[in-house]
């Protein structure tokens, strides 16, 4: 059950784009701002990019051996992998009740086979609906929405980072402009602990290097929390944050990375990741997970049909 749990975790970490609670204000159709935008609007903005709201539907396919490959590893360990595809339909405008469905599917390591199905709903007071795969058993089981701090199974990530925060759940503060100076951190893996889907990945990203970006500090309303405030490092253009720091008791105890690349279209919202990489220095664990470009689809004509019960009865192990 424990194995089960963490790849559950993993997995939502790839569909966390739309597998929040929305957040009122926040939606596929809120406007890019005119103007200089406050503090707050910034961070709205951000969930918008997140969430890929600018975009119909968005898929991380496999094409060919090219597929999205997650890397877990702790301090002294060799680093261990999981791959999965992911399909997120924000198609819903004329639904009264579904805002958005997102489809997981392993399809290596211990979690072969399995599939999870998350529906979010338009209703702000509503949690997501989990649907997991389980290919062993050959059944479906449903979930409840997991708690904000919990953590991903072993990775460097809540489920608050990037799942289930919201706007509100912060106060904002906004810190200026700067000219963001640095590449973006990705793992280092020796030649000897890479496998096939890890031996050609680039290690840094330096979209980054010389953008201008807004400084935001977001300070949590929750009393005891892990953190005490984070430090985001947002393109004034795009809105893609590219970096965040947490805080606890004045000491930066994790950092999170995220490589974004431009989609090109009218909307400059409209990004795709091409990693995230995280690491707490409270354990020195990293974790990373990397998108190739090639695998990257969207506004593609899936059948809505797609994200459904059958779809995930009919995952082979």
């Amino acid at each position: 059950m424990r194995s089960f749990r963490a790849g559950l975790a993993v997995a939502v970490f790839l569909v966390s784009g739309t597998f929040t609670v929305a957040s009122a204000g926040v939606t596929p159709q809120l406007p890019y701002p005119q103007g200089q935008p406050s503090a707050k609007e910034i961070i709205e903005q951000v969930y918008f990019v997140n969430h890929f709201y600018a975009l119909k539907n968005f898929a991380i396919t496999k094409v060919r051996r090219k597929i999205t490959v997650l890397i877990s590893r702790a301090k002294g360990k060799r680093p261990t992998t999981n791959t999965l595809e992911r399909y997120l339909n924000n198609d819903y405008e004329d639904d009264p009740v579904i805002r958005a469905k997102d489809l997981a599917i392993f399809r290596s390591g211990k979690l072969r086979g399995t599939g999870i199905l998350i529906t979010d709903y338009d209703d702000d007071a509503r949690g997501q609906s989990y649907m997991i795969w389980l290919p062993a058993l050959r059944k479906i089981r449903r979930f409840a929405q997991p708690a904000q701090d919990d953590s991903w199974g072993g990775l460097d990530f809540t489920f608050g980072d990037v799942v289930l925060r919201k706007p509100e759940d912060e106060t904002h503060e906004f810190l200026g402009k700067m000219i963001f100076q640095d590449c973006l951190d990705g793992m280092d893996i020796p030649k000897n602990q890479r496998n096939r889907y890890t031996r050609n990945l680039s290690r840094q990203s330096c979209v980054s290097k010389g953008k201008e970006v807004y400084k935001v500090k977001s300070t949590t309303k929750f009393e005891n929390w892990w953190y005490d405030y984070r430090i985001n490092y947002i393109d004034t253009t795009t809105f893609a944050d590219y970096r965040t720091e947490y805080y606890k008791n004045g000491k930066k105890i994790k950092y999170i990375d995220r490589d974004w690349r431009s989609l090109n279209l009218e909307d400059p919202r409209a990004m795709a990741w091409g990693y995230w990489y995280g690491k707490d220095f409270r354990t020195g664990h990293e974790s990373w997970a990397v998108i190739p470009k090639e695998v990257i689809k969207y506004n593609a004509d899936f059948k809505p049909s797609l994200w459904s019960e059958r779809t995930l009865r009919k995952i082979k192990r």
